[in-house]
């Protein structure tokens, strides 16, 4: 008896706890054009509704069984590479996402493919149609007669030298109309290209040498030595503010590049991309390829087809860039490395820095992570020589840091000046304007208003579907929820329990714009949150504007304190930084010393020295005054002793089982049972290390209409804790426990 071909799929819209691979047949019209890796088409459940799905593993059986047959396959450049199918098994057992959650991370939306229905049946069809365009080569010469246009004769003279696409035909005033008409003379022979978009194209290439001072040299030199071993290394190099990092990281591209290796930078945020596309641009001209979100699916996917078909060396770009298609790795730079936002909130939830590693290893080549407030785990991990530790202490051209000063907003308030700008800020905001010279101010808080509360019972006014207090958001004239976006308008006067008078105190960004405009009439004012960036490619235009002088004060959230270079700030003021201070979760120390270092680091960058104002109630504040000394090895001194006392990461991993359901007390009973669950399986190996705390409410305990609970497990983060952890989620189902409450499970967040 033949042997029939079988395949095993993950298909798509699994949950976790029925995440699996499943048997099919392959129909005779799709062997040998399968392989592991492939994307595929299957019929799933009763109604054999169409799902896509990837190929794990290939086989045969005797017997055709119970099995179906696949509608479809995609074709064999669609499959994935073993490099990213071990990524996608990496993600599937250290994150506990689906399969194809895997898979949807690794590969852009516009790669994907989607079911169609056809004449033959269910099909594949990719996610994007539109993404080639026509390619124009001479086939022949132009006629004499009739006698040729000039527009006819201007395209065969641009084609003779090889095939044009028609958009680069375009660009020299040749429309589709006269190019068509020449492919019905014969002349011209007309195919089809995949589109090709350089963005930041218009960047000029910079002539001018990297020149580093003798410390980057050194800190060059070791970090080179490291790359050209062509081993797994990794590396961090701790630099102060505007001490030249970036400069060390074009040389070390450099050196990757003539070493015939590729190179990713990964960035913290979409803001601070753009800096970092310029160097990379005007340093490498078109062989730097971008990925971040705030591409179009049409730009990413263009961008992701160039670094898959070996069209750039370079590729940039956000916590997403770090699965790009690049072959032969030399060096990953991961800069800012310790922003949360290298964790992905949504499955699958990795860890940026940990996929590095892992490329870093598959490729033989150097990760360095770079900062100069690096995350407690990676100094602990410098100090321990996991990684090679690599300082800068002095800024670039020995230019002194900032002078910081604190003030204490209790006195403020005391002589009478309830605003959110203190009178000494106010005071160096106008000596700043008078020397022409810029300011930013980071303000944490977007929105007007921060909260309405009733003079009568007391109450505030909140969102009925989370429970978190209304924004006021002035210019819109609405109250907004920020976790939900419910609005509310007109924006209310009376309280809506009990009729009483609304007082809407606190300040967001929008407010402090207005005191600014009041205090500052012919400042130039640029305001950078959420709101005011949502359109495509809005942080570059204002960043690049801001540059170019034509703002005299940013004002702006956490996307103004990291990474941005203006030669021009001399003033730098923190505002409302002691809400942070007292923000639930075990980085909240950590986090406020290197938001107010790195915001500090922004003023002083150039020929002038900076200043820095920091508004507190606290003044004594030990974490603000380390951080206006910009001495992080203290600071560290201090969060490392808290973290080894009360048991916190590096000296163990925190998974943090966070639990969502409609309803309040079943919500609570499944995340309690969770952790009976886990205690059961856990006196099953009794010298696993392991602490089992709550179950307690999140700080927010209802987003969306969901109750959210949380258990937090301190443990050891290895297969044999994973595997059991996953025999518990297996337990939870049994019992029917996901239709009551879902549960994510998340590693090394605060669980926020």
């Amino acid at each position: 008896m033949a042997l029939l071909q079988t395949v095993q799929v993950a298909v798509s819209g699994a949950t976790f706890h029925f995440d699996k691979l499943y048997t099919y047949l392959l129909p005779p019209r799709l062997e040998g054009a399968v392989f592991v890796g492939s994307m595929v088409l299957a019929p799933f459940g009763k109604g054999n509704k169409p799902r896509t799905g990837v190929v794990l593993a290939l086989g045969q059986q005797e017997e055709a069984g119970r099995c179906k047959e696949l509608f479809d396959a995609a074709p064999e450049e669609a499959r994935l590479t073993s490099e990213l199918l071990g990524l996608v098994h990496f993600l599937k057992e250290r994150t506990f996402c689906t399969w194809y959650e895997a898979v949807r991370a690794v590969i852009p939306y516009g790669a994907q493919y989607r079911p169609a229905s056809t004449e033959n049946g269910p099909r594949l069809q990719k996610q994007l149609q539109r993404h080639t365009e026509p390619l124009y080569e001479l086939a022949g010469p132009l006629p004499e007669k009739p006698k040729p246009t000039e527009k006819q004769k201007a395209a065969a003279a641009a084609l003779a030298n090889g095939p044009l696409p028609a958009s680069a035909l375009a660009e020299m005033g040749l429309s589709r109309a006269v190019l068509d008409n020449l492919c019905e003379k014969g002349v011209l022979r007309k195919g089809q290209v995949d589109k090709t978009v350089d963005l930041y194209a218009g960047i000029p290439r910079s002539e001018e040498p990297v020149v580093l001072s003798d410390d980057q040299q050194r800190v060059f030199e070791g970090l080179a030595a490291q790359m050209a071993q062509q081993k797994p290394a990794a590396a961090l190099l701790h630099g102060v503010t505007a001490s030249g990092k970036t400069l060390v990281f074009l040389k070390l591209i450099q050196r990757c590049l003539e070493l015939g290796r590729t190179a990713l930078v990964l960035v913290p945020e979409i803001s601070l991309t753009p800096q970092m596309i310029r160097r990379l641009k005007a340093s490498f001209g078109e062989r730097v390829a971008v990925q971040h979100s705030a591409l179009s699916h049409t730009e990413r996917l263009l961008q992701w087809r160039m670094i898959q078909t070996g069209g750039a060396d370079i590729v940039v770009g956000t916590r997403s860039a770090v699965f790009a298609p690049l072959a032969n790795i030399g060096l990953i730079v991961v800069d800012e490395e310790q922003e949360h936002t290298y964790q992905s909130e949504n499955a699958p939830r990795f860890d940026a820095r940990q996929v590095a590693k892992r490329r870093a290893a598959d490729h033989n080549a150097l990760v360095l992570f770079a900062s100069a407030t690096p995350s407690v785990e990676s100094y602990q991990a410098a100090l321990d020589g996991r990684y090679t530790l690599y300082k800068l202490t002095k800024r670039y051209a020995s230019q002194p840091l900032p002078t910081v000063e604190l003030v204490d907003m209790r006195a403020e308030l005391a002589a009478g000046n309830p605003a959110s700008i203190s009178a000494p800020l106010a005071e160096h905001i106008r000596q700043t304007l008078a020397a022409k010279r810029q300011t930013i101010l980071l303000l944490n808080r977007r929105g007007y208003r921060t909260v309405g509360m009733c003079t009568e019972c007391g109450k505030a006014v909140k969102c009925g579907s989370c429970s978190v207090p209304m924004v006021y958001h002035k210019a819109e004239q609405k109250l907004l929820c920020h976790y939900c976006g419910h609005t509310i308008s007109p924006v209310p006067t009376k309280c809506p329990e009990c009729g009483g008078k609304l007082r809407y105190t606190g300040f967001g960004t929008q407010r402090v714009e207005e005191e600014l405009a009041e205090l500052f009439p012919d400042a130039r004012v640029l305001r950078m949150d959420q709101d005011s960036t949502g359109q495509k490619n809005a942080h570059d235009r204002m960043l690049a504007r801001f540059a170019a002088g034509d703002y005299d004060i940013m004002l702006g959230t956490q996307m103004v304190a990291k990474g941005l270079d203006f030669e021009k700030v001399t003033l730098v003021g923190v505002l409302g930084v002691d809400s942070l201070l007292f923000s639930q979760g075990f980085r909240a120390y950590e986090n406020v010393f290197s938001l107010v270092t790195q915001v500090i680091g922004r003023g002083g960058r150039a020929s002038e020295p900076g200043h820095a104002v920091i508004q507190t109630v606290d003044p004594q504040n030990p974490v603000l005054n380390l951080a206006a000394s910009q001495n992080y090895e203290a600071f560290f001194a201090q969060e490392i002793a808290f973290r080894k006392l009360c048991l916190y990461p590096p000296f163990c991993s925190v998974c943090i089982a966070a639990f969502s359901g409609e309803k309040d007390g079943e919500t609570l009973a499944a995340a309690a049972r969770f952790g009976a669950l886990l205690t059961v399986r856990a006196k099953q190996q009794p010298n696993m290390p392991l602490r089992l705390l709550g179950p307690a409410p999140m700080n927010v305990v209802l987003i969306k209409d969901r109750y959210r609970y949380k258990l937090t497990i301190k443990c050891r983060n290895d297969k044999a804790f994973r595997a059991m952890l996953a025999d518990v989620m297996q337990d939870y189902s049994a019992e029917g426990l996901p239709g009551k409450a879902a549960v994510t499970l998340d590693f090394n967040s605060d669980g926020d």
